[in-house]
């Protein structure tokens, strides 16, 4: 018989292995919709680019609250570890929780992250609670610290934030899933379903996507696309690929056969 497909987050379980971005969508109304059709457990909240602390103003919250949703605040937009830390604390305090996507930016045209802070940053609001989730480069060594700094998951890229370039480098990803003790979440440039796909066949707990839904025609019909794309992958990873070979073999079978 079989059982559920489940993975745990600081305590917490997920079946759903798609985490969605809140950013760059035409409306609130539009991501709502979006993180529906993906069927997400998680969505993640840029604290510096949306309101989550003044009442009087529209916030994206709202139009989530009635959903059995995980907050997951991240610190987009952090360029020193003391900003990083401040913008945690201020989610924190606005009541969203403690997890958290820890980011702290290392370059303004790559966006690529500042692995060293991000490791610090790590080790400091894990002492202080928070269940960290660092944006990283696809560095083995770097997860690993960032794992030993007390992580619950990691979450290294697979290009560029909103390349939609795809998995570039396959072997590293799937060093750092061998390593790994906590739950792998590959985020930034997947760029459509396949990719998504790609990303679990190997062994990832889940991936982060923002821009491959909200940047295409229709978010909504792409958000369900990277569902189905989530759901096969992590089936044909439980299944296990056929070997490869350099030569042809017959898939019917050729022994007993009449001449």
């Amino acid at each position: 018989m079989k059982t559920e497909d489940s993975f745990d987050i600081g305590g917490k379980t997920f079946r759903s292995r798609l985490i969605v971005g809140s950013g760059k969508y035409e409306s609130f109304q539009q991501t709502r919709e979006a993180t529906i059709a993906a069927g997400a457990e998680m969505i993640t909240v840029a604290v510096r680019r949306v309101n989550i602390t003044d009442p009087s103003k529209e916030s994206l919250l709202e139009h989530l609250n009635d959903l059995d949703i995980t907050i997951l605040p991240n610190t987009a937009g952090c360029y020193s570890l003391d900003d990083c830390l401040r913008t945690a604390r201020l989610a924190r305090e606005a009541g969203v929780g403690d997890f958290v996507k820890v980011e702290v930016i290392g370059d303004d045209k790559t966006l690529f992250p500042d692995n060293e802070k991000t490791i610090e940053a790590c080790k400091i609001l894990s002492n202080e609670g928070f269940i960290c989730m660092p944006y990283i480069t696809d560095d083995p060594i770097v997860a690993k610290k960032c794992i030993d700094a007390g992580a619950a998951a990691v979450m290294p890229l697979a290009a560029p934030i909103g390349s939609g370039l795809g998995l570039q480098n396959p072997y590293n990803l799937a060093i750092i899933i061998e390593q790994s003790d906590v739950p792998v979440i590959v985020d930034a440039g997947v760029g459509t379903a396949s990719d998504a796909s790609r990303c679990l066949e190997l062994g990832a707990a889940a991936i982060l996507t923002n821009s491959a839904i909200a940047c295409a025609k229709d978010p909504v019909r792409m958000a369900s696309a990277m569902k189905n794309a989530v759901v096969a992958g992590r089936e044909a990873f439980l299944a296990g690929r056929m070997e490869k070979r350099l030569y042809a073999h017959a898939s019917s079978p050729v022994a007993g056969l009449i001449s």
